[in-house]
């Protein structure tokens, strides 16, 4: 519990005079006054994150957590278990969709193996597995309370040594065969909402599969009764290691001031538990797409963030989250490049 309160202790507030500053600068730039729409929030949110009103990226990094679900037993997925290390190596190898697209942005990867049910040999990998795989939440919890905060300190430790490495610009991803069905249940625990209005098909299962799904969720909820005023309690009862390693990695990157782009439905379960811990951290998410999961606009009205971009996606691995980098980056290069009507002698005032 150490690192954890060590994280917390350090988790600020957004800086307004930066945020006044980068609001002003906007106002000035060659162009009508808040034209350029969510890239000017997103600037000035950049701004109260790092107190600077000018911001550069030099190393950005995706930290995917891994791990396996014993909830995958009630067939919640159109996918084995042992798919779960296969990617892993996959994404260790390069092939996977978050290589390609990290390639594209010239983001480094990093995988963790926070809870794989069996063992990864592979010299890419960080292992940091805290058990192998939890156990069935439609039986009882997935994890002790121990576990969760060890999971959680996973992530946060992992943020700081990135952060420590130089990386100024931080996105979540995922990897874990049934992870949708924790990340749903989570949902569920915090906002009371019918089973039927936010569970999804995930990796696109059919109807029997899909009643599975929102029965092992259904008995879940009733096995362990998760309380959403006791956060980690239900990370513990109904959650994952890698949605708990998630959330460390943000309040992580919250703790040394540094913007961390929220990926899709995992990830943000990942966030709402970030949240509800501290909700200073929300101050700097950043949302990056909303996905085909019902449940997901449903996490991101719940932490009041609006995402950037709608392509219908629902892969995980941190897909949305890398696209988003992008934006984040042209966000800061518009108030640092773009010129004042002072410095390019346009007329300001309007006719």
């Amino acid at each position: 519990m150490e690192i954890l309160e060590r994280a917390l202790k350090s988790i600020g507030e957004l800086d307004n005079t930066a945020m006044q500053r980068a609001r002003e600068r906007l106002d000035n730039l060659t162009k009508p006054k808040g034209s350029l729409g969510a890239l000017e929030d997103l600037a000035v949110k950049l701004a109260g994150i790092s107190g600077k009103v000018f911001n550069d990226f030099r190393k950005k990094t995706v930290i995917i957590m891994a791990g396996d679900h014993g909830v995958a037993d009630e067939g919640v997925s159109a996918y084995p278990k042992e798919v779960t290390p296969q990617m892993v190596v996959n994404f260790l190898s390069g092939g996977a969709a978050i290589n390609v697209l990290a390639r594209h942005e010239g983001a480094e990867i990093i995988c963790v193996d926070i809870g794989v049910a069996s063992d990864v040999d592979h010299p890419g990998l960080l292992v940091r597995k805290v058990k192998k795989g939890t156990d069935n939440i439609a039986k009882g919890p997935a994890m002790s309370r121990e576990e969760a905060i060890k999971a959680i300190e996973v992530g946060v430790v992992t943020a700081w040594e990135s952060i420590d490495k130089g990386s100024d610009l931080i996105a979540t991803g995922d990897m874990g065969i049934g992870n949708t069905t924790p990340s749903s249940a989570i949902l569920a625990a915090f906002s009371g909402k019918p089973l039927e209005e936010i569970v999804g098909r995930g990796t696109g299962i059919d109807d029997l599969r899909l009643q599975k799904k929102l029965n092992a969720i259904r008995k879940a909820l009733e096995v362990n009764k998760p309380d959403p005023e006791d956060p980690i309690g239900v990370l513990a009862k109904v959650g994952g290691l890698e949605i708990a390693g998630i959330a460390g990695v943000i309040l992580g990157a919250a703790s040394r001031r540094v913007p961390v782009i929220i990926d899709g439905l995992i990830s943000t379960a990942g966030a709402l538990i970030a949240s509800k811990i501290d909700p200073r951290s929300i101050n700097f998410m950043i949302a990056s797409h909303v996905s085909e999961e019902p449940g997901h606009k449903v996490m991101l009205e719940l932490l009041g963030l609006k995402p950037m971009i709608f392509m219908r996606m629902r892969l995980g691995e941190g897909t949305g989250a890398v696209l988003a980098m992008n934006l984040v980056e042209a966000a800061a290069k518009i108030i640092k490049e773009m010129a004042t009507f002072e410095e390019a002698g346009v007329s300001k005032e309007e006719i």
